[in-house]
């Protein structure tokens, strides 16, 4: 265990595992995977695509999320620009960035600009075709702050049960008020009370067959405002 930010455990010596909330970064089984399930088929992309797309996160991580999207807006034949922005309360360091994207895919080079960019401190990065900016701090608070409205959502903070904060009522709440009329969201959890939540905010709420080991995710779009 290393003393920073977020401090991490590597289990099988390539996954990190966050102590905070004792839950890995991505799945087990095939990170990318999961992402392209949950959270890109989740959101019908990237047949919704166009310039200026606005994606907007729960839970930076590794920047998988990110590397996958970026992908998939490149070859999508869009042109302009992916705009990415995601909310992290506990960054992780450059150290441990490298380390995880170690057994990531290249993506035709996405993957090192993006461990090269990588500070650990937040803000905008300026990639090509991608416009991507880290807000750090507590998601309570800085995204009723944010001025943007989302296009689609990729929620994906650590286990309802293990980080039950970035699932409140409150908080898919905050979500909704940012996101675009008929607007989507995908996470890969089931959990009645975020299905509850969101349906709150006033998503059209639906379960959809899950990832790997987990039988069920939600989808969830936003109605008319």
């Amino acid at each position: 265990m290393q003393n920073q930010t977020d401090q991490i455990l590597w289990r099988d010596g390539e996954v990190p595992v966050s102590t905070r909330f004792d839950d890995p970064f991505f799945s087990l089984e095939n990170g990318v995977a999961e992402t392209e399930h949950v959270f890109l088929a989740g959101n019908a992309l990237p047949e919704r695509f166009v310039d200026g797309f606005q994606i907007a996160e729960l839970g930076f991580g590794t920047g998988l999320n990110l590397l996958v999207a970026w992908d998939a807006f490149a070859a999508s034949g869009v042109s302009g620009q992916l705009r990415f922005t995601s909310f992290e309360a506990f960054p992780m360091s450059p150290q441990d960035m490298a380390r995880a994207h170690a057994v990531f895919p290249e993506f035709g080079g996405k993957r090192d600009l993006l461990t090269k960019a990588w500070t650990g401190q937040g803000g905008v990065i300026d990639l090509p075709g991608v416009r991507a900016e880290v807000i750090v701090g507590d998601a309570r608070e800085t995204l009723p702050r944010w001025d943007g409205m989302a296009d689609a959502w990729f929620l994906d903070g650590f286990s309802p049960a293990k980080n039950p904060e970035l699932w409140s009522e409150e908080l898919m709440a905050a979500v909704g008020m940012h996101t675009q009329a008929y607007g989507t969201a995908a996470t890969y959890t089931a959990a009645g009370f975020v299905r509850r939540g969101l349906s709150a905010a006033g998503f059209e709420v639906e379960r959809g067959s899950g990832y790997g080991r987990k039988r069920h995710m939600t989808r969830a779009k936003m109605q008319q405002r």
